[in-house]
């Protein structure tokens, strides 16, 4: 009988082995949870000190070219923003203000359950944690997000809006690539099961013994 027959399902190897899967599970470090509050400090304090310097030198809808010569695909353009990112939803501040809220405290809360070898993750979700205060503590001081970066024919926008979008791609291509990974184990414990199950069902010939009385 074949060995994998007696071994219950659940247990047979997996194109994961079991050292592997355990070291995903750990738990994290200190240091890789901090990752986390780190970027969003980073974000949030860019994003605050860059809204600053255009409050502080530009007037609402006043624009300013940093190089004239470019000036059609990236000029300074302070505009006040009552949506959310990109200027999408106009007038929803107040709901955004305490979304961002809610939205943070579940990264944090997922933050010390996520397991370890996950700073990739933990940085995406660091940029969008950063991102979504730096938007909410605008809409709490001044009522509405100040928006500046005008790239052309685009919405305008500001650092927390690209990095709460950049936080998303990364985990786009983060969930792309295990969803690939994903089905190349699949397809290999499969083929896997097609081999263990033909072995069983047509077994090698046995050889013919010679006869020791013949000779």
């Amino acid at each position: 009988m074949n060995d994998s027959e007696l071994m219950p399902e659940d247990e047979r190897e997996t194109a994961v082995s079991a050292p592997e899967q355990s070291e995903k599970q750990r738990s994290a470090t200190v240091s890789e949870r901090l990752i986390l509050f780190i970027v969003a400090i980073i974000i949030l304090g860019l994003d605050q000190y860059t809204k600053f310097l255009v409050e502080s030198n530009l007037a609402l809808f006043e624009v300013y070219a940093p190089i004239p010569s470019l000036e059609a695909v990236f000029r300074i353009f302070h505009i006040p923003n009552t949506g959310a990112t990109f200027g999408l939803f106009p007038g929803g501040g107040d709901i955004f203000r305490y979304l961002a809220i809610f939205v943070s405290l579940g990264i944090i809360y997922y933050n010390f359950i996520l397991p370890g070898k996950q700073r990739l993750l933990r940085l995406a979700l660091g940029m969008q944690m950063g991102g979504a205060l730096g938007n909410m503590i605008d809409r709490f001081r001044i009522g509405h997000v100040t928006d500046f970066i005008d790239i052309g024919p685009w919405y305008i926008f500001n650092l927390a809006d690209l990095a709460v979008v950049s936080g998303a791609v990364i985990l786009g291509i983060m969930v792309w690539q295990e969803s690939r990974e994903l089905k190349a184990q699949q397809q290999a414990a499969k083929e896997v099961d097609v081999q263990e199950t033909a072995v069983v069902t047509n077994p090698p010939s046995a050889q013919p013994q010679p006869d020791p009385t013949h000779e």
